[in-house]
């Protein structure tokens, strides 16, 4: 996914003359893995049959999708009930409301609601008529956008793009306006992931790099501060990384397999945990107390872990989730403590419930399933067999599985819509198509499709 620095190129070819042909011959091998596995070298196949593995185009819409999704479970779960509340469709009081904005407003004038206006729910099902249908250029790179962070108060905007420049943006007041760059530093391919500090002083960000890198929002853009991960791979990368509540720790995925736990008060990696078995793409805390972690790796399992307990000797997480049939791309927690989705290459989004843990059987037939890929989606079209999924895997605890959008080229990632105006009715994801799916998470359809850019999202 990324690529190395040519002095970490030149470091490894020294040692290879240094070695007996033995040693040469490993050291070539791991550099050609490194090579295929950060898209510098495609292996172009061969001479095997397709007939099972058709492919489907990459750059177009799916040709499948769940037309009359199975809500089965979702319908008698806790969470539909709770976005049914949030967003305005059932009400506590039990009083059926009004349906149409124009009436809903009239009740209220003649006093229908009692003596209190809109609740927050009356507010979200106001709001839910006016999801976004528009677009217009703001900002435009010579190079891909990799991501972009909203600062927490949503005031500052922050990009990261493959011309290895930070741009953070004033977004105050429906403004877009471009106040700094930034240029970021040790970056072998691309700045993979950015995140703001809890107080939105600072910003850090990961790229193909055995440091996190930290600087101020406001101050000299040249005097940022490397913080060291000390990891035993010596081709080393954060994928994704989120701060703890408090602003102390920085958790970080890695292509390790491990999770990393920065301590900004001791300036020192605090943690370095065994995950996954394979590339660790996507972190995240579960709410606001910063005591349960969330990762999802190409192993196609997201686990479930409790910060009070995790040890470098014992590593084992307090749940696990399965029911992918590929890698974890992303993660985005509903921040009640108990629901998150998941971005995956298998081309769906699944709603979990972090109560209700995958059993034995259930992880192996994701572990198989994942074994049995044999495709590579940074650069190949997604398997018919993917597209055309019927039903879910035998173990499968997920809560609801949503499919319409495409994930290729990179990790795309999902969000759940903001709880104060939407009661997160909605799911909206990146797209291979050039496009961003908005899902309604009741009923499991796509809601709405945003279309303008010509490259993946």
């Amino acid at each position: 996914m990324g690529t190395s620095t040519s002095r970490r190129m030149d470091d490894s070819d020294s040692r290879s003359r240094s070695d007996d042909s033995s040693d040469q011959d490993s050291d070539l091998a791991t550099i050609l893995q490194y090579l295929i596995r950060s898209g510098q070298v495609h292996i172009i196949s061969s001479d095997r049959d397709d007939s099972e593995d058709e492919f489907v185009a990459a750059a177009s819409p799916p040709r499948m999708m769940d037309l009359r999704p199975n809500t089965k479970e979702l319908d008698k779960s806790e969470v539909s009930l709770v976005t049914q509340q949030a967003c305005g469709l059932v009400h506590s009081s039990g009083h059926e409301r009004p349906n149409s904005i124009a009436a809903m407003i009239n009740a209220r004038e003649i006093g229908m609601f009692g003596r209190s206006s809109f609740t927050r729910g009356d507010c979200c099902k106001i709001t839910n008529n006016y999801i976004p249908n528009k677009m217009k250029t703001v900002a435009t790179y010579h190079s891909k956008a990799f991501c972009g962070t909203y600062s927490k108060d949503g005031n500052y905007f922050l990009s990261a793009c493959q011309d290895r420049n930070l741009r953070l943006y004033h977004t105050t007041e429906g403004k877009f306006e471009l106040f700094r760059t930034i240029q970021a530093q040790d970056v072998g391919w691309s700045v993979l992931d950015t995140a703001f500090s809890p107080d939105g002083n600072y910003i850090v960000y990961s790229s193909w790099s055995e440091c996190l890198h930290l600087c101020r929002l406001y101050g000299d853009s040249e005097n940022q501060d490397a913080l060291p991960l000390c990891p035993e791979e010596r081709r080393f990368c954060i994928f994704s990384l989120v701060f703890s509540s408090d602003g102390r720790e920085i958790l970080g995925g890695a292509n390790d397999g491990f999770l990393y736990v920065y301590d900004r008060e001791c300036n020192q990696r605090a943690l370095r945990i065994e995950g996954h078995d394979d590339d660790v793409n996507t972190v995240a805390f579960a709410d606001s107390t910063s005591q349960i972690l969330y990762s999802g790796g190409d192993d196609g399992l997201c686990k479930v872990w409790d910060r009070r307990t995790l040890s470098e000797l014992n590593p084992k997480p307090v749940g696990v989730l399965a029911g992918h049939m590929d890698g974890v791309t992303y993660i985005d927690p509903r921040g009640d403590g108990r629901h998150l989705i998941s971005n995956c290459k298998d081309q769906s989004i699944k709603l979990w419930d972090v109560r209700v843990f995958s059993g034995t059987s259930g992880q192996k037939n994701t572990r198989k399933a994942v074994a049995d890929q044999t495709w590579d989606y940074r650069w190949q079209k997604v398997p018919k067999k993917l597209s055309n999924l019927k039903k879910n895997l035998e173990g499968d605890t997920s809560v609801m599985t949503y499919r319409g959008h495409c994930v290729l080229q990179t990790p795309v990632r999902c969000h759940f819509s903001p709880e104060f105006t939407t009661g997160q009715r909605y799911i909206y994801t990146g797209c291979a198509a050039g496009r961003v799916v908005i899902y309604d998470v009741l009923t499991g359809k796509v809601h709405s499709v945003l279309s303008g850019h010509r490259a993946c999202v």
